[in-house]
């Protein structure tokens, strides 16, 4: 081994090729031995003109555990850049007497060099380092303290069960010293080495620190370090992580819902869930949808419904999909629609049901029927969102409802009322002869049936009887006789106006005068419609 070493001495030498010097540095860093020929050439090396050699020469010099070179390792160190960090993590590697070194230099170096020095100390893997590295997690700087725990937890795979024992006591000790109490980023990185550890002590120190006055970055790191701990919580444990679902920072809310989302939905915590509903973030209320949604109950129904107004659309549909197919889900829609108190607010919840209306059932129309009825007789604007609702769930089933309605009315000689049902029907296009002859009946029936000219021109009723006679003639004829419930002073009306036109219509005003002769023949109006039949020349 003695004649390798001094074989692979050479080769280190100025007069050499790099690569070749270089290769015979990282040799020698494998089967070196400490050997005073050896320690002084690698120390020569650190001073190399070569920064490729140098950095090499230092990664050699700490795998060796050369304390010759340590003062060369400090001034690289001083200097900083890439060399500045594998010479703190050589000179860590010396043991005690390195890492006193390197802890001394600490306040006399700029707050980068600082974190090189943090990070090399927990990296070394010697027991003094490792002392060191812990101790850094005091200082006041972040980007310190960050460094020596990023530097710790990677070489947590590497920790026998006793050693990992011990650091976890020693940081045990460290965050539950109340005389002395750690800095913000302290404690947040101690709970992260603490979850590393997978040490059951750590449970304890966890829950409680997710719950306020802690500040948010210490709760947020206890909360991402719970993992297993998580898993089936207390009572209130499991209030806490409510409490953090809530909150309005997502970086509190966000770990806390990524632990509930793995909890089974109890009896007893459904309240709790339900509390979600109204959090300020929708991931929190989506969550809860998903776990309680689909509960068939009165309180559920009632969150749910607080949702179909929330702007965002996937959480909207959401909840109204778990509404319909809820009994309670149903009739909470129900009550909401029946107790809107203005237009507005209807027609969104009219517009939201619809898609779904169709699956409702038939007593649920004739709720929502008689409730647009209402309306409709008191003139309400609301009427109009329900009836568009009830069309998009049978719009057969409504025209024919709407009919009956009307008849039903007309029958009770509320004509007026009967015309607000015979005006609806009437919008659509496809409303056969049997709505349109109802519709001008009725009309004629409240007119004022003032003969004068000009008052005739404006009557709606007449005209839509020129209407049917032009387009319903042959139909009109047959049934215009089983209108019984029509008086003399409508037949008079009707006939001495259209026996004044031409054509079509002036054979039906005289059809109307002969079936009012028919019905009175000895009234006063049956003279005055044979005079104007002889009048009009219809005789």
């Amino acid at each position: 081994m003695a004649d390798t070493t001094k074989k692979l001495l050479h080769l280190l030498h100025v007069d050499r090729p790099l690569d070749i010097r270089c290769a015979a540095a990282l040799v020698l860093g494998e089967v070196g031995t400490k050997d005073a020929n050896l320690s002084r050439a690698l120390c020569d090396a650190l001073t190399d003109g070569e920064p490729t050699f140098r950095l090499q020469a230092i990664r050699t010099v700490g795998k060796l555990r050369i304390e010759a070179a340590l003062p060369s390792l400090l001034d690289r160190v001083k200097e900083g850049g890439e060399e500045a960090e594998q010479a703190a993590l050589a000179a860590a590697k010396l043991g005690a007497k390195g890492t006193k070194a390197l802890q001394e230099l600490m306040p006399k170096v700029s707050p980068g060099l600082r974190r090189y020095i943090a990070s090399a100390l927990a990296a070394a893997g010697t027991t003094s380092s490792e002392t060191a590295a812990v101790a850094m997690l005091l200082q006041r700087d972040p980007g310190v303290v960050d460094s020596a725990a990023r530097s710790l937890l990677s070489q947590m795979p590497t920790l026998t069960p006793a050693h990992r024992k011990t650091l976890a006591e020693q940081l045990l000790e460290l965050i539950g010293n109340k005389k002395d109490p750690l800095v913000v980023h302290s404690e947040a990185a101690v709970l992260r080495l603490l979850a590393a550890l997978d040490d059951p002590r750590a449970e304890k120190v966890l829950w409680e620190r997710i719950a306020p006055p802690h500040p948010l970055e210490v709760r947020t790191a206890a909360l991402h370090a719970l993992g297993k701990w998580a898993a089936s919580p207390g009572k209130e444990q499991l209030k806490r992580l409510f409490a953090c679902a809530l909150d309005t920072d997502f970086r509190l809310a966000g770990p806390a819902l990524v632990l509930l989302k793995n909890l089974p939905v109890g009896e007893r915590t459904v309240a709790d869930w339900l509390t979600l509903l109204q959090a300020s973030d929708v991931a929190a209320r989506k969550l809860a949808l998903e776990k309680v949604g689909d509960r068939d109950s009165a309180e559920v129904a009632e969150a749910l419904m607080q949702q179909i107004q929330h702007p965002d659309p996937s959480l909207r549909d959401g909840a109204l999909s778990r509404l319909v197919r809820l009994k309670q889900g149903q009739n909470a829609l129900t009550a909401a629609l029946l107790s809107a108190d203005a237009p507005d607010r209807l027609w969104l919840l009219a517009r939201a049901q619809a898609p779904f209306a169709r699956k409702f059932p038939a007593e649920w129309r004739e709720r929502v029927f008689a409730r647009a009825c209402e309306y409709l007789e008191e003139n309400d604007r609301r009427t109009d969102a329900l009836l568009f609702l009830l069309r998009e769930s049978d719009p057969t089933e409504l025209r024919q409802r709407l009919e009956d309605r009307a008849v039903s009315w007309r029958k009770k000689k509320k004509y007026e009322t009967a015309l607000l049902y015979l005006r609806l029907l009437i919008r659509d296009p496809s409303s056969g002869f049997a709505i349109r002859l109802e519709l001008a009946c009725c009309g004629l029936k409240v007119s004022s049936r003032d003969l004068a000219p000009e008052a005739r021109a404006n009557d709606p009723c007449l005209q839509q009887f020129a209407t049917l006679c032009q387009g319903y003639e042959a139909e009109l004829g047959a049934q215009f006789e089983k209108m019984k419930w029509l008086d003399v002073d409508d037949l008079y009306y009707l006939g001495f106006h259209f026996a004044e036109q031409a054509g079509q219509q002036k054979q039906f005003g005289g059809k109307v005068l002969r079936l009012l002769i028919e019905r009175s023949p000895r009234t006063k109006l049956a003279k005055q419609a044979k005079s104007k039949l002889r009048g009009a020349g219809l005789e």
